[in-house]
């Protein structure tokens, strides 16, 4: 009779109290587009190089910046595809 009364929660779940836009309706992320938005940036950040610069210190910045998310990106695939062996 107690074990009826104890519900277990699935991990897909939400609570309201925890996340308000459950309560409303769609809860989630978008992470293809994300990772593809990553990558976007990325390429325009290093197709910035191109152009009249007076020094290159807009060019360090530039690859610097793109460096960082092309990591960033990358360690998130490697994440990914290792992520069931954990």
């Amino acid at each position: 009779m107690a074990s009826k009364a104890v519900e277990k929660r699935t991990g897909a779940d939400v609570d309201p109290r925890d996340e308000p836009s459950a309560e409303w309706g769609w809860h989630g992320s978008f992470p293809k587009i994300t990772r593809a938005g990553g990558w976007l940036v990325a390429l325009v950040l290093f197709a910035m190089l191109i152009g009249n610069h007076e020094s290159r210190t807009e060019d360090i910045w530039l690859i610097g910046l793109g460096g960082s998310i092309v990591i960033a990106l990358l360690w998130d695939m490697r994440r990914r595809r290792t992520a069931w062996r954990r």
